[in-house]
């Protein structure tokens, strides 16, 4: 990646419901730092804190956030402010979590006076990618949140902001003009059809990610005997991490897991942890935390429903309603259904899988039986008559960053931001 001839430092902040990826464009090859998305709300004195020799501050963003907590009680103080990829707007303490990891970000990649590579530095100019769907308020809320930390810190530290749709950026790192990007994040799933640009009508965003695999995981644990364990989030995502597997076919997999318990691990001692799980004569669950993302719907998951499990919740697009429990395949399926007709073929042939959420490994001794991401799109898809090849993209979870990057670098810096378009520089 070469700087542009004008000398433009170019910062990408993707805000992932789950983690901030962010950096500026001298790490393109070796990817962004990231962070957890979110913030803790310190309860100490100002007494005590002296005393302790801390820094009394109203939020803790980043790596310190761990040095705060202090007990599993405390972690009520921990706020998440993208649970679907939207911060609401009258979220202050969401904002404030958004605004200090701006700082963090911004602050840990100031080169002073001059850049890495010897040039003037004049301050950032700053990416910023949301989900596709975000309103209009949280685009102006990016906007002050970046004037703000930049007065706040002296002035030179953002020259100007721009903001993009998650899947565009996708897009653009894979060099694809026409296709449909599903990027499947933490909180939310962005199923985006794209022919040079975004087709807004077409985009159907799904209350689903990640996270619901979590969900399901902790239920697991629940159901296992392990309800502390499953009221701590970063655990539980270890867990699903560790354990979760993508059926071909659930029934199929089920009946074959309850045939050869002796094939499947049952027991797991959990990474960077002290905790080992026993699943026992349930391990045939572990192909329901993968299952779940992609296929709510699945009949075996109404005994969850019966017992107050809650599925994702519906998505309301334009009057319509898409219901939360949809499966991914039938999701993609309206959505090709909503552009031109002339166009469905094209977008079709290129599927492109990107996010966190489609990050199922398949152990070596169950291929036959689990599967990655883009084999079980093309077997879903298939049954609902559309025949294709989904791609995952290189680098699932920085792909929104890297194309950040690289939009960056093209958008003219004479360009001034338009709110018809929503493409430009905002300068502060």
């Amino acid at each position: 990646m070469k700087l542009s001839k004008s000398g433009k430092h170019v910062f990408a902040s993707d805000f992932g419901t789950s983690f901030y990826k962010f950096g500026p464009w001298w790490l393109m090859k070796k990817g962004p730092d990231v962070v957890e998305n979110r913030g803790y709300f310190p309860k100490i004195s100002k007494v005590s804190a002296e005393i302790r020799g801390i820094t009394p501050r109203e939020v803790i963003v980043g790596p310190e956030v761990t040095e705060y907590l202090e007990s599993r009680a405390d972690l009520t103080r921990l706020h998440y402010p993208m649970r679907n990829g939207i911060v609401e707007r009258n979220d202050e303490r969401g904002w404030r979590v958004i605004k200090e990891l701006v700082r963090y970000g911004l602050k840990k990649y100031y080169p002073g006076e001059k850049a890495v590579d010897g040039t003037p530095f004049n301050g950032f100019y700053v990416v910023v990618s949301l989900a596709a769907q975000s309103p209009t308020y949280m685009f102006e809320r990016m906007f002050s949140i970046h004037e703000e930390v930049n007065a706040e810190e002296g002035g030179n530290l953002v020259r100007a902001v721009t903001i993009i749709p998650q899947p565009l950026a996708v897009a653009i790192a894979e060099r694809a003009t026409t296709c449909i990007v599903i990027e499947a994040g933490h909180g939310n799933t962005q199923i985006t059809p794209i022919s040079r640009d975004v087709i807004r009508t077409a985009l159907i965003p799904l209350n689903r990610g990640g996270s619901d695999s979590d969900r399901i995981a902790a239920q697991i644990l629940r159901d296992l005997g392990y309800p502390e364990l499953a009221r701590e989030e970063k655990f539980v995502r270890i867990f699903k991490e560790s354990v979760g597997l993508v059926p071909i076919d659930l029934d199929k997999a089920i009946k074959w897991a309850k045939e050869h318990p002796s094939v499947l691990q049952s027991v797991f001692r959990i990474p960077g942890t002290a905790v080992e799980v026993d699943m026992g004569d349930k391990v045939w669950q572990r192909f329901l935390i993968g299952e779940y993302f992609f296929n709510p719907s699945h009949e075996i998951f109404e005994s969850y429903y019966s017992r107050g499990f809650t599925p994702p919740k519906d998505t309301l697009i334009g009057g319509e309603v898409i219901p939360g429990n949809v499966s991914l395949a039938e999701a993609v399926k309206r959505a090709i259904a909503k552009t031109p007709v002339e166009l469905q073929a094209a977008i079709s042939k290129n599927l492109i899988l990107s996010g966190g959420a489609f990050n199922w490994s398949v152990p070596p001794a169950l291929k036959g039986v689990a599967t990655d991401s883009p084999t079980k799109m093309k077997l879903m898809l298939s049954k609902l008559g559309i025949e294709t090849k989904p791609k995952m993209v290189s680098d699932p979870q920085y792909s929104v960053w890297r194309g950040s990057v690289v939009y960056g670098m093209a958008v003219p810096e004479t360009l001034r931001w338009n709110w018809s378009t929503l493409e430009g520089w905002h300068y502060v």
